[in-house]
């Protein structure tokens, strides 16, 4: 007993020697654990992917305007950009241009002109969240795009768009109108860079007709043939090096639908005998039939398919008044949009998903623009009641009507062209040798 002291009836006290074989033997148990503790949490991380996720969990995060959150991840692997994840965030720089140095924008959509009072609508960008997204640059365009054409197909949302490009590129040149028709078709030449801009009315891309009502003119009917494209767009498509296209609210008029110069169905007809087809079975049809056309063509443009755009109208102080008077944009997760909206655009990608494929094989490119997100949180953009001059001066204040539908110019469609730009100058908006074609 004479190496121990002994107090009681305690443990006898360590050596310095026991001491450190105690502290070593603590220390290597410790290590065991927290190595098996990593093995487990990493078999664990390495299991927890996509293909743990059914299918309708999976179907749930890729549907706007929740945001698509196993897209996220994979975007960040694979360090992909997607233009349509982001966020508006304030610009001090405000619009490239106003009513006062552009001269191509049509009444309707001249909100400062017809005296918007509000200013705050002008002063945001859009910032997608895993890339930069620099400003549309005009000179560069131009020198890119030299001896090309673009080719805007659709309804009056292009037309929207399409002012709002050429108030961008006329900073550079003024642009020449050397082809204009009644149905509203226009071919735009910058002859400084031999750059042709055409603007081609096809708001249901496929063929009809309208019927007008002798004793209701308020009540049109439009005939509707799935099976024939129309030749608007198709006729001088050989013409086009940029293609930009989409359908339009058109679907949702009234319509008795045609296969084979057949009434197999209709839209919103309630007086006639025919079985209901819907508005998203039509649209997706003619989808079907144009981007089938595009990606089997022989003729080889860049395609950009652009989702739905969306409308914000609400309910005013006023029975039957519809309003869009917000002045600041949504949030993410303030607004979900409305189920028909969201089913075109469902639509929308589930036809652009068939196409791509096929037109890759062909050595055609389709890519999608998704339009409809991004500007869902942007119901601070419409004209309002600003679509007409001073509408609350004097006695038209009684008969002001509201527009939720077209955008003012400038306003958030500007950022249209800082997109495109994007995705046509193969990452690098600042160089007009890296333009795609």
């Amino acid at each position: 007993m004479a190496d121990e002291d002994v107090v009681g009836d305690r443990e006898p006290l360590l050596t310095q020697e026991g001491l450190r074989s105690r502290f070593s033997l603590v220390f290597l148990k410790f290590i065991g654990v927290f190595l098996l503790a990593s093995a487990v949490f990493y078999l664990l991380i390495d299991n927890l992917d996509a293909d743990s996720l059914s299918s309708e969990e999976q179907d749930a995060l890729s549907i706007r305007p929740l945001m698509k959150e196993s897209s996220v991840q994979e975007h960040l692997l694979d360090k992909v950009c997607d233009l349509s994840i982001g966020e508006w965030v304030p610009n001090s720089a405000g619009p490239a241009y106003t009513n006062k140095t552009c001269n191509r924008i049509p009444q309707h959509n001249n909100c400062l002109k017809n005296g918007r009072p509000d200013r705050d609508y002008l002063y945001w960008r859009w910032k997608p969240r895993f890339c930069d997204l620099p400003p549309f640059d005009p000179v560069t365009f131009m020198h890119a795009m030299g001896n090309k054409s673009w080719a805007f197909i659709g309804d009056s949302i292009y037309q929207n768009h399409v002012h709002s490009l050429l108030c961008q590129l006329s900073q550079v040149e003024a642009p020449h109108v050397i082809y204009q028709d009644p149905s509203f078709n226009i071919i735009w030449h910058f002859p400084s860079y031999n750059i042709k801009i055409y603007e081609i009315w096809s708001p249901l891309l496929i063929q009809y007709e309208t019927i007008h009502n002798d004793v209701d003119f308020s009540r049109i009917m439009i005939r509707l043939h799935l099976d024939i494209l129309d030749s608007s767009w198709t006729r001088f498509y050989n013409l086009y090096d940029y293609v930009v296209i989409s359908g339009s609210r058109w679907f949702d008029k009234p319509s008795i639908i045609y296969e084979k110069n057949k009434a197999i169905g209709c839209h919103y007809c309630h007086d006639l005998k025919l079985k209901e087809y819907g508005a998203a079975k039509a649209y997706a049809k003619a989808l079907q039939l144009s981007l089938n056309f595009i990606a089997t063509s022989e003729h080889k443009p860049f395609v950009i398919v652009r989702t739905w755009s969306p409308m914000h109208y609400e309910d005013g102080e006023l029975p039957n008044e519809r309003v869009c008077n917000r002045t600041w944009p949504f949030r993410e997760g303030e607004i979900s949009g409305a189920p028909a909206d969201l089913k075109k655009r469902e639509v929308e990608v589930e036809e652009y998903e068939k196409a791509a494929p096929i037109g890759a094989r062909n050595g055609v490119r389709i890519e999608l623009f998704d339009f409809y997100h991004l500007f869902l949180l942007r119901p601070d953009g419409h004209p309002g009641p600003y679509g007409t001059y001073h509408p609350f001066d004097g006695d038209n204040k009684k008969n002001v009507e509201n527009d939720c539908n077209h955008w003012c110019l400038p306003g958030p469609i500007d950022t249209v062209n800082d997109m495109l730009m994007k995705m046509v100058m193969n990452g690098d908006a600042h160089d007009p040798d890296s333009a795609i074609l």
